[in-house]
């Protein structure tokens, strides 16, 4: 891939142009300028918010993923639209790429004809990779340093991915001691409802299949138990199930907020009925609840409004300490895949126009 490693002085001639909408059109395709605003937008009105009105979008297309209205076991695409703004504070992002479904059956229990209760799972799924009945996600991967940047501008997001080592998709880590990528990644039903993107990072841990499973890819420090948990069968049955007590196919949801969970009462459902397989835990006050976001999804178009602060002081995410840097990313979408994922081939990169 081509290298694109800019100068200082090149640098400081984008953040020259960014600040003159005369000029615009002179900013790099591959670079996303983030307008200053002094009244942060509106989260829950998504696109709508007059703030996007004045910022410049990035698009990208993403390539390689399961489902996106593919045929089975073809590859699916998307695209992606970026804008960015900022406050003295804060960083806001707006997300909307296409995806002609809105996934949200991840692994429900059933209720089946005998009464008896099965969790619905793809039967092609040979271990971590059900594009059947799981949910909707994206991702964004982010050089918190140097090191991590310069192979970064070389590869994008395939600095990180290793291909084989049992899984599909391969695993994700960095390749040298001391590089270290900020993660943010989005799940449609365990983080998304709560209002957060799940704040991960991925160093260079190689994988293991006893002692590193999820190799270089874990969670910034959070609630104990991580952003989920899954509910069990007990005695055939699910031992937990929303206090609503509707089902998840009609009128229910695919998730049990933590403190909404009451215990399973099974009179409740008639064969068909679908429920939650997970209890989401909330990451309210902890680093890996940094970033927050509003999702929604119309006409085919998912959409997500997501902010974090400028610096969070955290060791593990990308500190947007100097508005005169540069800041690589990518950025991958999944179509109710767990790992099969349409991404960006080029890195993109975020620049902060003049306030």
């Amino acid at each position: 891939m081509k290298a694109k490693l800019f100068t200082a002085v090149m640098g400081t001639a984008l953040l020259a142009l960014a600040g003159c909408q005369s000029v615009q059109n002179k900013v790099p395709a591959d670079t996303l300028v983030a307008t200053f605003t002094s009244t942060a937008p509106d989260m829950a009105a998504g696109a709508s918010d007059p703030v996007w009105a004045k910022a410049s979008p990035i698009s990208a297309a993403l390539t390689g993923g399961a489902n996106f209205g593919a045929k089975p076991g073809e590859k699916g695409d998307s695209t992606v639209t970026v804008k960015a703004a900022y406050t003295n504070d804060m960083l806001y992002m707006l997300i909307q790429y296409k995806d002609p479904t809105n996934s949200v059956r991840r692994g429900p229990y059933q209720k089946q004809a005998d009464g008896s209760w099965r969790k619905l799972k793809d039967p092609a799924d040979k271990g971590g990779d059900d594009n059947m009945y799981y949910e909707d996600k994206w991702a964004m991967l982010w050089p918190t340093n140097e090191a991590t940047a310069k192979q970064f501008d070389n590869e994008g997001c395939a600095m990180a991915c290793h291909e084989g080592q049992t899984k599909p998709y391969g695993n994700k880590y960095t390749n040298l001691p001391g590089q270290l990528l900020d993660m943010w990644h989005m799940k449609g039903q365990r983080t998304g409802p709560m209002g957060f993107v799940d704040d991960q990072y991925t160093d260079d841990t190689r994988y293991d299949p006893k002692t590193a499973p999820n190799a270089g890819r874990k969670g910034d420090p959070g609630p104990q138990g991580g952003e989920y948990t899954n509910v069990a069968l007990v005695n055939g049955k699910p031992a937990f199930m929303s206090r609503e007590a509707k089902a998840a196919n009609a009128g229910g949801t695919y998730y049990i907020k933590r403190g909404d969970e009451v215990a399973f009462d099974d009179s409740k459902f008639k064969v068909g009925d679908e429920v939650a397989s997970i209890i989401t835990n909330p990451l309210t006050g902890t680093d890996r609840g940094d970033v927050r976001t509003a999702n929604s999804y119309a006409n085919g178009m998912h959409t997500s409004v997501i902010s974090r602060k400028l610096v969070t002081g955290s060791k593990f995410d990308v500190q947007f300490a100097n508005l005169s840097a540069r800041y690589g990313f990518g950025f991958a979408a999944f179509d109710n895949a767990q790992v099969r994922h349409a991404t960006s081939d080029e890195p993109m990169y975020l620049v902060f126009g003049k306030k």
